[in-house]
Parts: C-alpha cells; structure tokens; sequence
C-alpha cells in the first residue's frame, strides 16, 4: 500500500506528534508499504530528506519566533506543491497528524483527487493558547475559534482517530460529531524494554551513579516541571536520587534559575536534546519516571517509561490515568500539590518492595499498546477507508504512477 503521512511537526523537533508520526512511518516501511512523509523543511528551501530511512518531502518553512525548533510552512505555492506531491507519489491513502497548513493543503488536494483520508488528532488548543498570555475570556474565545477551525477540516474525513477514550471524549465535548475510532499510538516492546543501567552510558551524559528520576519530554508551560523542581527540592537531603531533565523547549532558561534558586544545582540535570537512538538506554538508566503534564492525549514518553520497567509518578489530568494507575503502576498527584507530589517521589525511593511491584504492573499495564496492534489497526482502517472510496469513485485518476522524483522535478517546487 502506498501511504503518505502528512505532518506540520517532525522529527527531530520534540513533541508527541512528531515522534508518533516518525515511528509510523518507519514501522510501516518496514511491514514493505511504501510511504512518504510531507513536512516542514529543515531549511529555508524545499526538497528531499531522509529520517531514518524514510522519504520526507520538506515544504519552504521559517522558524516559529514564539517556540523554539518548531518551523512553520510558507504559504507561497503551498497548495500547488501539494498537489503535485500527490500526483507524483499516487498514494492509496493519506494519513493526516493534523489540521495546520501543510496538512490541510493535503487533505484539500486528496479530496479533489478522490485519495481518502485518515487524520489522527493530537490537537489541544492548551497547548497553543498559553503562549498568548491573554485574559481568561478571551482565552476562551480563541479556543473556541481553534476549534471550529478544526472541525472545518476533520468533520469531512473518511475516517477520524485519537489515541485515548479521554482525548475522544474531549473531541466530543468539544462539539466534533463524528464517529472517531480510538487507536493507542503504540509502542514497540522490543526496542523499549527492561534491562540493565549502563554505566558508560551514564558516564557519556555525565550523570550520577545514584537512583535517577527521569522526565522526557517538551519544556514548555503546561509541562509543569516548576512543580516538579519544587517536590524535589523538598526530599530530604539523605536519599540519594537526581532528577534528569531531556528534551528542550521555552522554559528551560527559567527552569534552570528555578532550579539554581531552589539549591538543585547539583540535583538536577538539563540534558537538552536526546536522540531517538539513545532513548531505550536513557529510561533503562533511570529509577521512576515523572510526568506532570496538564494535556496530554496520551504520553508517548509516559508508555515508554511503562515499556522500560518504570514506575510513573503522573498528573491526575487529561488522559494520563489511563496509563498511570494510582498505586498499581503509578502515584498520580494533584497539580499545585509539591508536598503531595515529593511524598510519592520519596515512597518510590525508599521503598524496594513497592518500586519492584509497581514496575512490574507497569509491564503488564503496556502490553495492550503493543505497536504491532496499533500498526494492524491502522491498516484495517486505511483498507476500509479505500473500500469506501472505490465504492463510491470520486474521479481519481486511474493512470499508473510516473516516477515520483521526475515528477518533482518537472513541477519547479524545488
């Protein structure tokens, strides 16, 4: 089957998104469909790249001012370019990630060219609105408006996805009326497994021999990590834990004084930017994982951490409890309880029994979001969605594939 995932975030900017449409257009290319990604490019200039093997289509793109690494698309020819990508690459079935504007250009020239089209919702206007410090009413009325603008786009798709019941439910309260099927984004339990800390590893990040607490992730408002470097700056001074910080993102100069002004300088460690090669070895490193994000959909990192054998200390928001289950696999606290939060930090520290117990229920928790269900789910729906539309033909053209890269070329986008 040829597939064409199209994104306006990809790997390596960091965020939920990006990764879950990185590792599926990889996992599909290795169960032999031919896929191709459309995305922002890494540059000024459109063109071709490779990410881990996989063919990327990057669209002209500028950096966002307000979010650090995220580049937008330019709107000059971005319409005609998709079509022509579309044309060249003749796909049985286009995946959206989203509504923004690379997306949306495809999704529109499917439409015209008859190719049906799955989109998978990983938006949440929390995730956007804050970076406008705007008054709580008018707040309101710019989600709203995101909203409507969302439905526009994804009420008229074949099909519609998400990865939770609580991210479904949210699309749903939030006036979408459409059937929207939940598929688990997946996690592959052979690359992210238990195993056992190694030590050049830790030697290569500089890290310490000692019991790690570990978050990965975007360093951004509605991660919380303020919160986070509060509880860890009430664990007493004699049990032997850091807290390692990978990912980047806005907050990380002012999380960094918060942590320098909290005494944590020698407790806390900002990793940066980790590549997706070092991840596995990364959570095998650590002793429990936090995450206290406020809109998560579903947490990649939180299912990773489960897949590594890692107890979780999670919000109680959003979607989390669905992979965090208070005190089976996990603690869940309260958003503006530090003190609630480092009790819990301090039980997983202190208490063998208890980290041993509620890693091995994390294991058994993960196994329903094995990837390879997700990828069978994903194909049963894209064969559904091309049953549909070949029974009702809408005037796709019916002529064998011309050399996807001649066509490219002779189109002028480059």
């Amino acid at each position: 089957m040829r597939v064409l995932i199209t994104t306006d975030s990809y790997y390596p900017q960091v965020n939920g998104a990006s990764y879950f449409a990185q590792r599926l257009a990889v996992h599909l290319t290795e169960r032999l469909h031919q896929v191709l990604v459309t995305a922002p490019s890494m540059s000024f200039h459109a063109g071709h790249f490779a990410v881990a093997g996989v063919d990327v289509y990057g669209f002209r793109s500028v950096p966002v001012f307000f979010y650090k690494d995220m580049r937008i698309a330019l709107p000059v020819e971005l319409d005609r370019t998709a079509a022509a990508v579309l044309r060249g690459f003749r796909p049985d079935v286009v995946h959206a990630q989203g509504h923004f504007p690379i997306s949306q250009a495809m999704i529109q020239n499917a439409k015209l060219l008859g190719i049906p089209v799955v989109g998978t919702n990983h938006f949440m206007p929390e995730n956007l609105t804050h970076y406008a410090h705007l008054p709580a009413s008018l707040d309101a009325r710019l989600r709203r408006r995101l909203w409507r603008k969302f439905r526009r786009v994804y009420e008229d798709l074949d099909q519609v996805t998400t990865p939770t019941r609580t991210a479904a439910e949210y699309m749903k309260r939030n006036g979408f009326s459409r059937e929207i099927k939940v598929i688990s984004n997946g996690i592959d339990l052979e690359r992210f497994s238990p195993g056992k800390s190694d030590d050049e590893f830790k030697s290569a990040y500089r890290l310490p021999q000692v019991p790690l607490l570990l978050y990965v992730g975007r360093l951004d408002k509605e991660k919380n990590l303020d919160l986070v470097l509060r509880a860890v700056g009430r664990l007493p001074g004699r049990i032997p834990m850091h807290f390692v910080i990978a990912g980047t993102g806005a907050q990380r100069e002012r999380l960094e004084r918060q942590a320098g002004k909290l005494g944590l300088d020698g407790r806390v460690t900002f990793l940066g930017f980790v590549p997706d090669a070092d991840l596995p070895a990364l959570y095998r490193a650590a002793h429990c994982f936090v995450m206290a994000g406020t809109a998560e959909l579903q947490s990649i990192a939180t299912m990773e951490a489960m897949a590594s054998g890692l107890p979780v200390l999670a919000a109680d928001a959003m979607a989390l409890p669905e992979l965090a289950h208070d005190a089976e696999n996990a603690y869940l606290f309260k958003q503006g309880d530090p003190e609630g939060l480092s009790q819990r930090m301090q039980a997983l520290f202190t208490d063998p029994a208890l980290h041993r117990r509620m890693a091995a229920n994390s294991l058994e928790i993960i196994q329903k979001h094995a990837l390879a269900r997700t990828l069978e789910e994903f194909e049963a729906v894209y064969e559904d969605v091309g049953m549909r539309r070949r029974a009702q033909p809408a005037g796709h053209d019916p002529t064998p594939p011309t050399s996807y890269r001649k066509s490219m070329m002779s189109s002028r986008m480059g």
